[in-house]
């Protein structure tokens, strides 16, 4: 595939550089059984040319000792670096999803809204599973083998080059058809993990709670069905591709290494040149020479596929970060927030235009006008979910590109209108804004967002679990969880983005008076559709397309008769309707 991402082996060599004392001690445990294991063939050539024939007892008990001293010593030899490799393979495979985890933290909500949600748990479960063996394994195994072929090549050298020469024909043949191979496999191995990211992003998306409800309401439960099938039949099929890419050609070098031996026994009954003890220590070390050989001819082509995978994990890690975190902290903040000039775009075409505006501390803004007049982007730019595109936004005179994340959360909570819960109890959830909450701040967090008399009228109260995304509680009972759990906080700014949207009347009133309690000196922007709700705000700014286009208090707006208050008025009449409707 011409976009298939690759990966430098070079890159790939350095994730181990922290851990070159544990791999060199592994190497060094290599080369002992290696160079021990040797001995055998030595001393079965004894055993066969002198102790035999002469019938020397002690000599023949002394080789056979030796014989099993070396097979216990190369056992444990290869326990030791089995356990030191996979440790370090384990600690590679830790980095590797902490770097992507950590990486894709700090990518703003662009890169998010553009990419299944499937896709990036596929690149951090899939892709770096499916390296696990290549990573535990690959750096010792290659050290292993290769040692192996080097010092019995040795060793065979010394009995005899002749020989040697015959056993090392074929093998730069065997290394071409192994390149081959392994080229075919990487693109292979490319394709499967399309699919599998595919899959995971089918399997997430339909099998979470929205997916069922949408899937059972709209009847489409077997087209889904279908589709995952034929999905999961194409997946099948290139596991099989994989699995028999270029299994025949490597048959073929298993094939010749095996009949090497009898090309060896052919030439020495034509020749006479060695001994039977020879024969068979030669004949034994060529033996023990293919399987390394043919394991490292293996090793490489699955060395060659693993290469995709690593691409695509180094892809992630290569993406820009475009927000970066500043180095200043904010202390005492009083909460005076301005937005100066401040323009933004998506890319497409100018989203916010000269927005200047200054909210002085304790006091609230709202912010008003038609979908997609840029509200909810407005209130993006303040916790740095997105960058400005020119001018800036600054909390007490610092412009909030200059603070690091950890002072800016702290600084600005935010309620939105999209609430997330995790799958855990309710207390988890509220600790999650702040983990060291005592019970009774979270109580007093619950019962300011007018939702504490419900929890403690479940059966296992706080410690109830909300479900997966809170679908055990109702829209307005997990929107006012979002409010007690951003509370919990006390941030000194608190952006309500269309916070009561999901409550029904009489809730709203309860908890827009709570709101309108704790909202007493906090810096407070608050974005809404129902503008009963924003009616006390010291300052109201109203968007199109972009554009504050007034500006004032809901008096000083009403009476200009513009867009305010013809939103006004279309709210009156929406609200008459649904309590005629009620």
């Amino acid at each position: 595939m011409d976009n298939e991402p690759r990966a430098p082996l070079g890159r790939v060599i350095r994730l181990f550089r922290p851990y070159r004392r544990k791999l060199g001690a592994v190497g060094a445990l290599i080369v002992l059984s290696s160079v021990v294991s040797l001995a055998s063939p030595f001393l079965l050539r004894e055993i066969l040319d002198v102790a035999l024939p002469n019938r020397d007892a002690r000599l023949l008990s002394m080789l056979a000792l030796g014989m099993i001293v070396i097979a216990v010593t190369t056992s444990v030899f290869d326990v030791l670096q089995t356990f030191i490799s996979t440790t370090v393979g384990q600690r590679v495979m830790h980095d590797l999803r902490k770097s992507v985890y950590n990486h894709l933290q700090r990518m703003s909500l662009a890169f998010f809204t553009r990419t299944k949600t499937g896709e990036v748990q596929s690149r951090i479960a899939n892709d770096i599973g499916a390296m696990q063996a290549v990573v535990t394994t690959t750096a010792t195994s290659f050290i292993s083998y290769l040692t192996s072929v080097i010092a019995t090549i040795a060793a065979m050298v010394a009995l005899d080059w002749r020989l040697t020469l015959i056993s090392l024909g074929l093998l730069p043949v065997f290394v071409w058809i192994s390149r081959k191979v392994g080229k075919e496999r990487r693109r292979i191995t490319t394709q499967r993990q399309i699919k599998m990211a595919s899959m995971a992003s089918m399997v997430q998306e339909s099998l979470s709670i929205s997916g069922i409800l949408l899937g059972r309401t709209m009847g489409r439960t077997g087209t889904l069905t279908d589709r995952f099938a034929a999905s999961s039949d194409d997946l099948a099929d290139l596991e099989v591709r994989s699995s028999m890419a270029g299994r025949w050609r490597q048959s073929s070098i298993q094939i010749v290494m095996a009949a090497m031996p009898a090309v060896v026994y052919w030439a020495v009954g034509w020749t006479g040149a060695v001994s039977v003890g020879t024969l068979v220590a030669f004949t034994t070390l060529q033996t023990s020479m293919f399987r390394p050989s043919v394991q490292l001819l293996q090793l490489g082509v699955e060395v060659q596929s693993s290469m995709s995978l690593f691409g695509r994990i180094f892809e992630y890690l290569d993406l820009k970060v475009d927000i970066r975190p500043g180095d200043r902290v904010l202390d005492r903040v009083k909460g005076d927030v301005r937005f100066e000039d401040v323009d933004f775009s998506y890319g497409a075409g100018p989203t916010l235009t000269g927005i200047d505006v200054a909210v002085p501390p304790g006091t609230r803004l709202a912010i008003v006008g038609e979908t997609g007049s840029g509200k909810t982007t407005l209130s993006y730019l303040l916790p740095r979910l997105y960058d400005v595109t020119s001018g800036r936004v600054t909390v007490d005179g610092v412009d909030v590109r200059d603070l690091t994340f950890e002072s800016l959360a702290e600084t600005v909570g935010v309620v939105s209108q999209e609430t997330y819960l995790f799958h855990a109890s309710v207390a988890d959830n509220l600790r999650f804004a702040n983990p060291d909450a005592t019970d009774e701040e979270l109580h007093a967090a619950a019962r300011a967002a007018r939702i504490h008399d419900h929890l403690m009228s479940l059966p296992e109260g706080y410690d109830t679990l909300v479900g997966e995304r809170g679908y055990r509680f109702s829209g307005g009972e997990k929107q006012r969880l979002a409010i007690a759990r951003t509370l919990l906080r006390n941030p000194p700014v608190l952006i309500l983005d269309e916070a009561t949207s999901s409550l029904d009347t009489q809730t709203e009133r309860a908890v827009q008076e709570a709101l309108d309690e704790l909202a007493e000196g906090r810096t407070t922007l608050t974005i809404a559709h129902r503008l009963s709700t924003v009616r006390d705000a010291d300052q109201i700014i109203v968007l199109d397309a972009g554009r504050i286009v007034e500006r004032g208090t809901h008096d000083e707006l009403l009476a200009l008769g513009g867009h305010y208050a013809a939103l006004v008025n279309r709210d009156e009449l929406t609200l008459t309707a649904t309590e005629a409707a009620g």
